[in-house]
């Protein structure tokens, strides 16, 4: 976020990387290995065998916990395990910015989102459920596990993976099946699990001293080599695989017309993040706001004494209309906005702010 920004305190992002044998989902978790933006990551799966990180393949038993390399840890753990585990991964010597446990072999993912939704530990958020997806042997793996479509239901984002091997008719199918869930989950296309990890995480912001200081990493040289050998620079062909809208307002926010905005919120739309002035409604704390697929979290917090005043979000999504989604966000603002003028609509008003200090999320119907 933006320095002048009001102070938080710090929560690490934890997201549950889902899909069937075969989609690409450990490439893609690799991938991020790879491609941090800068963070520390902390992964959790159930066995070291296939995580490669520095050229290397890593391997332990379960209970174990290994260095990846560039700060970033890896533990083998059984489901039992998966809260104490967090526990460690969150300690502030551990130093990470970001979580991501692999659902193969630990439990159904919407039982890992359940578990991290009623989780005690302070330190984390829900990041949201990827769900990997071979997009070239989709007919063949859903015939084989029918539940993908239970998966697909509650996924907060569709990574279409092998779309080099998948005609449009193909990927069509796909994102039909998704619709049919009823799920509003963006649907991402991705070749060999290369997705632009700002889709997930923030880039890390590090102090100029320590960014000066630390040694060239891994992720260092081989983006330097790939772009030596392409002639590309990082990540310039996966943006195009998703849209980002900054919204920056000085008016104060209607919290009524923001919360019909954020219940209604559109197809495709997989992030919100940033922080939202009330104005007079709670003069003294901004509100930060998180939103992955259908969490929802607001928290008031102080403002920073002499620093702006204004509201600051920024959307992502995959398929999303930007001028639409702008257009919509300025009619939030309340200029012009009536006064309550029964005792109705005041008892109305005032419930608003309850509900922004409540966390939203998926209910029982996953």
């Amino acid at each position: 976020m933006n320095p002048s920004s009001p102070p938080r305190s710090r929560q690490i992002p934890v997201i549950v990387l889902a899909g069937f044998l075969g989609s690409g989902k450990t490439t893609l978790l690799n991938h991020l290995l790879r491609h941090r933006a800068g963070n520390r990551i902390g992964v959790i799966v159930n066995d070291f065998g296939s995580i490669e990180i520095d050229a290397m393949t890593v391997s332990g038993q379960v209970g174990s916990t290994v260095s990846l390399g560039g700060g970033c840890l890896c533990c083998a753990v059984d489901v039992s395990g998966l809260d104490t585990y967090l526990e460690t991964l969150t300690r502030p010597a551990a130093r990470l910015d970001v979580i991501v446990i692999e659902a193969s072999g630990l439990a159904e993912p919407q039982e890992l989102v359940r578990m991290l939704l009623a989780s005690d530990n302070p330190h984390i958020v829900y990041g949201g459920l990827v769900e990997v997806v071979d997009a070239a042997e989709f007919a063949a793996t859903r015939e084989r596990h029918p539940e993908i479509d239970r998966h697909l239901a509650v996924a907060d984002l569709v990574v279409l993976n092998k779309t080099d091997r998948a005609g449009e008719a193909e990927q069509s199918r796909v994102r039909e099946a998704v619709a049919a869930t009823g799920s509003t989950a963006a649907v991402v296309p991705a070749s060999y699990g290369r997705v632009d990890p700002e889709l997930l995480f923030d880039p890390a912001l590090r102090p100029d001293s320590e960014e000066k200081a630390r040694q060239l990493s891994f992720e260092d040289l081989y983006l330097e080599e790939r772009a030596a050998e392409t002639g590309e620079e990082h990540g310039d062909h996966l943006h195009a695989a998703y849209e980002s809208l900054d919204f920056t307002s000085d008016v104060p926010m209607s919290p009524r017309r923001l919360m019909a905005f954020l219940d209604s919120r559109p197809e495709g739309l997989y992030r919100i993040k940033g922080y939202v002035d009330f104005g007079a409604g709670d003069p003294d704390n901004a509100y930060a706001l998180h939103a992955v697929g259908r969490f929802l979290r607001f928290a008031p917090q102080p403002w920073t004494r002499g620093g702006p005043r204004l509201t600051r979000l920024v959307l992502i999504g995959s398929g999303i209309d930007v001028p639409g989604l702008r257009k919509s966000l300025e009619g939030c603002r309340a200029a012009d906005e009536p006064t309550p003028d029964t005792e109705q609509d005041a008892a109305h008003e005032r419930s608003m702010w309850g509900v922004l200090r409540y966390v939203r999320g998926p209910g029982d119907d996953m």
